[in-house]
């Protein structure tokens, strides 16, 4: 029977026959010694108290309740128009089915555009509104 006790003395050939004996299978490959180590360690201790309490079984079964992630930008339409104030200057850009339109040029992304107006890498969905706050 592996101690936890021991596996801080084990070397890497040890951990995964450890890992083996106790999981039923072989590590999966790239795995730290450390990570072999927490992992051990956390599922003997768990076997031997009984496994994880039914309270945590539920919860791991149950949708994440957290905040969600940030919606994407809409998606984006011919015919679409978008307008950006920067220093005094508005900047309008038409969605084409090719890509965008700005200044009489086409460009195929919005990023390279809101480079081109501030000369600082910017994420063009955030630079005209579409995510987050666009500074100005």
């Amino acid at each position: 029977m592996i101690q936890v006790a021991n596996l801080e003395t084990m070397d890497r050939a040890a951990l995964l026959a450890a890992w083996s004996e106790v999981c039923g299978m072989p590590a999966p490959k790239g795995i730290s010694r450390t990570f072999l180590r927490r992992f051990l360690a956390f599922e003997l201790q768990a076997r031997r108290r009984g496994g994880l309490s039914k309270q945590t079984i539920a919860a791991l079964k149950q949708p994440e309740t957290g905040p969600k992630p940030k919606a994407m930008a809409p998606a984006l339409k011919p015919g679409g128009r978008l307008v950006r104030e920067w220093n005094g200057v508005t900047h309008v850009v038409d969605v084409t089915e090719t890509g965008f339109v700005w200044n009489g040029k086409t460009w195929r992304s919005l990023s390279a555009i809101a480079r081109q107006i501030t000369g600082a890498h910017w994420s063009g969905p955030r630079f005209f509104g579409l995510t987050g706050k666009a500074a100005s």
